[in-house]
């Protein structure tokens, strides 16, 4: 009997309309018993047959009687919500569902990854945003201005963040997972096997809930990296990779616990002192600009 519920489920999920037709037959039966008589009307012969089928009816005394009226109940009650759920789910997806311009910016933000191995795409995307930030370059030194781009990098990205991702909508699909987590914790402690099974369908069924809370979390990456990645071939090319001359008239920079260190001096393996310089303000300065805009992108429940 302990299977009944699922096979009401898998009914319902193979054909909507199988939900009318079982709740049709719980409202006529009498004592869990039923006759073809008091469903014909409502019911076609061949979604009585399937009923049969599944084992949801059996033989009773005098028709066909439900197998399990209560697990029969509770699947439908169930199956409602999971139609509710999957609903705004499917809605959630076409609104935040990939527009041309998002698929756009990822195509061309793939492409911009060329340029940190290819030098001939990387000295056209430097030289190009040199037009724009070689001014700021030739009057400030090289730290303020890697500084004032961490600022400006952030500040963007937090805006993109704040308005690109449903913090709600992840909130509600960690709170699906964590629901799933703590019931099969409790059938293990019960040793309740069926109702492992049971479980393992919906994790299977959360499978696509999780596609779509990474498709929340790298949309606004796309942007991020469609903005960020020239700004950082502009400091790749300024400070002189992979043999080339500096572009840029360049001071050593005195790091904290490491001392004065060129530009290109790795700091950690082969992590270059400007990479550290930028991620050391980048980090501190979103921290300040989410605090002083009051914008929090972290998943919230319902």
């Amino acid at each position: 009997m302990a299977r009944i519920e699922q096979k009401v489920r898998d009914l319902v999920a193979a054909d909507a309309e199988m939900e009318g037709v079982i709740q049709t037959v719980l409202d006529r039966a009498e004592d869990g018993e039923v006759k073809w008589v008091d469903v014909r009307d409502d019911l076609s012969s061949g979604q009585w047959g399937r009923l049969i089928e599944k084992g949801v009816l059996i033989d009773g005394d005098a028709g066909f009687r439900l197998a399990d009226a209560e697990a029969t109940r509770d699947a439908l009650d169930t199956e409602s919500g999971a139609v509710a759920d999957i609903d705004t789910g499917t809605d959630s997806d076409d609104e935040s569902s990939w527009s041309m311009w998002d698929k756009g910016a990822a195509v061309f933000s793939i492409a911009l990854f060329a340029g940190y191995s290819w030098a001939p795409m990387r000295n056209v995307i430097g030289s190009a945003m040199n037009v724009v930030l070689g001014p700021l370059e030739s009057t400030l030194p090289f730290y303020a201005v890697v500084m004032i781009l961490a600022v400006v990098t952030g500040l963007y990205s937090t805006i993109l963040q704040a308005n690109l991702m449903d913090s709600e909508k992840m909130g509600e699909y960690q709170e699906q997972m964590k629901k799933i987590q703590e019931k099969r914790k409790e059938a293990k402690e019960r040793g309740d096997d069926e109702a492992l099974e049971r479980i393992q369908d919906e994790q299977m069924d959360a499978m696509g809930d999780q596609l779509g809370m990474f498709k929340e979390q790298f949309r606004p990456m796309v942007w991020i990296m469609f903005l960020t990645i020239p700004v950082f071939l502009w400091m790749y090319w300024g400070v002189g990779i992979r043999g080339a001359d500096a572009v840029f008239d360049l001071q050593p920079l005195i790091l904290p616990l490491v001392g004065e260190r060129a530009w290109t001096d790795g700091v950690v393996g082969p992590i270059q002192v400007w990479i550290v310089w930028y991620f050391l303000c980048s980090m501190g300065f979103t921290q300040i600009i989410r605090k002083g805009l009051n914008i929090d992108i972290s998943p919230t429940g319902t």
